[in-house]
């Protein structure tokens, strides 16, 4: 992360993230895309994008271990998460635990939003490269997204446990996806 004169560490209040850390996520969009989220620690996160029920999902395929990310507690049950991925996007969830929802607002870089194919890998084994596609841009304009969804399953999994987020989308067992609570 980035040190400048705009970063500022504020006191945070009612910080007790225990509610969330090491949850194991399975949200549908109201577009019918499906995503995995896994709550590493209070630092990370981990995802997998998989197909969608409706439509075609462009980033179906895409997944992610160990991304740094900024989480904060907002109520009860209620967090939000934010990152900036090496493509340039600049992600904000905002989730409710409680009530099984969540809302994503995203602002795409603009090569990843006219070629999202060029991200559909283990952006882990592929760093370099994104961050190469990222440098040639174009970064402007972003293109934002915003969805809500409903998560239709939940579990604890512990933190740090890196057999949650561990294989490609297309590897997880038939009815994986359909596992409610």
């Amino acid at each position: 992360m980035v040190t400048s004169q705009f970063a500022t560490q504020l006191p945070q209040d009612n910080q007790d993230l225990s509610g969330l850390l090491g949850q194991h996520l399975i949200y549908t969009y109201s577009n019918g895309w499906r995503y995995e989220l896994y709550i590493k620690n209070s630092n990370h996160v981990e995802y997998r994008v998989h197909a969608s029920v409706k439509d075609v999902n462009p980033l179906a395929g895409r997944w992610v271990k160990d991304q740094k990310a900024v989480i904060a507690r907002l109520g009860n049950g209620m967090y939000s998460i934010a990152w900036n991925e090496p493509t340039g996007t600049c992600v904000n969830l905002v989730m409710d635990t409680e009530q099984r929802w969540v809302h994503f607002t995203g602002f795409l870089a603009k090569w990843v939003s006219d070629h999202p194919e060029l991200t559909v890998v283990f952006q882990n084994e592929h760093l370099a490269e994104i961050q190469a596609l990222r440098d040639a841009g174009p970064i402007a304009p972003q293109v934002q997204a915003d969805l809500f969804g409903t998560i239709s399953f939940a579990e604890y999994s512990g933190t740090d446990n890196e057999q949650v987020i561990a294989s490609p989308p297309g590897d997880v067992p038939d009815g994986f996806l359909d596992r409610t609570n």
